[in-house]
């Protein structure tokens, strides 16, 4: 018989966007968040991850979601996008909070002295989420 709980679980950070989106890794075991890549919002999207949940053996998704502020301009309703994800991908998703992780992932990409900051910002959003979550669980 498997035990489940003790099972190390693979987990794939979301930092959705209306034109990118970015993505994180990490799994129970070592409990550091790792930038993966950033997506096209577009028509693929689903299909996209749908290979990625599957070559990475995702557990679970775990979705930034505004808190009291998800009233901007602009925002989405993450836990609609995380239902609808969850039907179609088979995979549970969790939500974290996110206020200001775009804004920390461009401080903390110009600290480490990138380039090309656009172009890596949501994927480093997208780990700035899932370390929260991780330090959180």
């Amino acid at each position: 018989m498997i035990d489940n709980k003790n099972r190390i679980k693979n987990y794939l950070a979301i930092d959705y966007g209306k034109s990118k989106v970015g993505l994180a890794v990490g799994d129970s075991e070592i409990s550091i968040a790792f930038a993966y890549k950033t997506l096209d919002n577009d028509e693929k999207l689903l299909g996209n991850l749908r290979e990625i949940i599957k070559e990475r053996e995702i557990d679970q998704i775990i979705l930034g979601e505004l808190g009291m502020s998800g009233e901007q301009k602009g925002s989405f309703d993450a836990q609609e996008i995380g239902a609808e994800m969850q039907k179609e991908l088979g995979v549970q998703v969790r939500y974290q909070e996110e206020m200001f992780s775009t804004k920390m992932a461009q401080d903390s990409l110009k600290e480490k002295g990138a380039k090309k900051i656009k172009e890596l910002d949501n994927q480093e959003a997208a780990r700035i989420i899932l370390q929260s979550w991780l330090d959180k669980n």
